[in-house]
């Protein structure tokens, strides 16, 4: 999928992300206390996974307009 001005769009991945933090969120919000469930400890594990796979899927993008098309170090 590409933006309106031909490069990849991101808004699919970045509303799925969004989504799942919030699903996230309101399960600790509804009283998720320890021992939490396996179930939800599994999609926890999945979304963390998947987040490591977006962000680095978004420096990559981010990096096409970058000079010699890397994304700079962190300062941090």
């Amino acid at each position: 999928m590409t933006d309106a001005q031909g490069g990849p769009s991101l808004q699919p991945t970045l509303s799925e992300w969004l989504k799942a933090r919030e699903e996230t969120a309101r399960h600790l919000a509804e009283g998720a206390t320890p021992p939490v469930d396996a179930t939800w400890v599994q999609r926890l594990a999945d979304l963390l996974a998947t987040e490591r796979s977006w962000q680095d899927q978004y420096t990559d993008l981010v990096a096409l307009g970058s000079e010699g098309g890397r994304f700079p170090s962190s300062n941090r």
